[in-house]
């Protein structure tokens, strides 16, 4: 089986990757230090597959604990880098660590690919890196405008270096353009954990649907869009997953076109903020509790994807509606909660 090293793979969009790579007959490492993920999420991935995966709880800014990594496992097929700090807010908050962690990790992970020969890579990048878009939807060849926080500018950087170093050092790589990933596994194994207060939309929705947050902002009513409020592409996880899998198996059998391809991957629809928790709260049948506010730095009007690329090239056919990727967050959120519960009776009872 072919190996493959994912970077992230505790996190939300990397376990159900690793959960679709096995599944799909692949061998799978993963490099995560737990800073921003629950080593709890391998457990899900080995009771949905039956398999055990392996990870080391390494920081990629340490360049030595990250080519140890490569030393044990010199027979690396392809890196999936999915291993960033990823919230807009906090990135306008914090920029130099942003810039430290998401930057430096990834020139590490390449001097490594670089050493120990590893043919393809796969660049877990955004949406952001567009920018506030001219027009929408946006394509592959949509103009790289400037980053509207310090998060998008590492995204636009990480491309930069991806594709410099992909031209020079004869390694195949693909930049997949995420737009919005929400949603669970529909097991319910495994699913979205944010740490500390969520930053994205739909956990938001809900945490606040089942009164872990009092309420919810909706950030911006005066925006050029329907309704006001921002407008964005919301895509379920399982289907940002497997399109890890098509991109690798691209590369494997040498498809790509140049040696850094670019694909969006969003559902080409955009859904506004408020049209959101008009669907969570029609699937669902619970009221949220939200208030309208100011607009919040960092924040684009509206982006949504032109997708025909990868459906086309990738042959990537997207499974999950909106009433699917709010039925299983909700699903998700009521599963944490119930985890919660039995854990403070367990304690209890010990």
């Amino acid at each position: 089986m072919a190996k493959i090293l994912v970077t992230g793979g505790c996190g939300y969009i990397g376990s159900h990757t690793i959960v679709d790579l096995l599944e799909n007959g692949f061998d799978v490492i993963s490099i995560d230090d737990n800073s921003r993920s629950t080593p709890y999420a391998l457990d899900g991935i080995q009771m949905i597959t039956g398999k055990k995966v392996k990870n080391y709880q390494v920081d990629l800014k340490n360049f030595d604990e990250t080519q140890a990594v490569f030393q044990e496992n010199t027979d690396i097929l392809g890196v999936i880098h999915f291993a960033a700090y990823k919230a807009v807010g906090e990135s306008v908050e914090q920029p130099l660590m942003y810039f430290e962690n998401n930057i430096f990790s990834l020139i590490n992970l390449l001097k490594c690919v670089k050493e120990f020969h590893v043919p393809h890579f796969v660049f877990s990048s955004s949406c952001t890196v567009y920018g506030s878009p001219d027009s929408i939807p946006v394509t592959e060849q949509s103009p790289v405008k400037k980053a509207e926080s310090p998060y998008g500018a590492t995204k636009q950087m990480g491309e930069d270096i991806v594709r410099d170093f992909s031209g020079t050092e004869n390694v195949s790589s693909i930049l997949l353009r995420y737009f919005n990933p929400v949603g669970a596994h529909p097991s319910i194994l495994i699913g979205e954990v944010p740490l500390g207060k969520p930053m994205n939309l739909v956990p938001v929705i809900t945490q606040t649907a089942i009164g872990k947050l009092p309420k919810m902002m909706v950030y911006g009513t005066d925006y050029d869009t329907r309704d006001g409020s921002c407008i964005r592409d919301y895509i379920h996880v399982c289907d940002i997953a497997h399109a890890h899998i098509l991109a690798l198996q691209y590369l494997i059998n040498k498809k790509n076109k140049t040696q850094c391809d670019i694909f969006n991957l969003g559902t080409g629809n955009g859904v506004s903020v408020l049209e959101a928790i008009q669907a969570f709260e029609k699937i669902t049948g619970v009221k949220l509790n939200y208030e309208l506010g100011a607009r919040r730095p960092g924040d684009v009007a509206a982006i949504y994807a032109n997708n025909d690329l990868a459906v086309r090239t990738l042959q990537w056919n997207i499974k999950y509606d909106l009433t699917e990727m709010m039925r299983t967050a909700w699903a998700w959120e009521q599963k944490l909660k119930k985890d919660e519960e039995l854990a403070k009776q367990q304690a209890l009872l010990n």
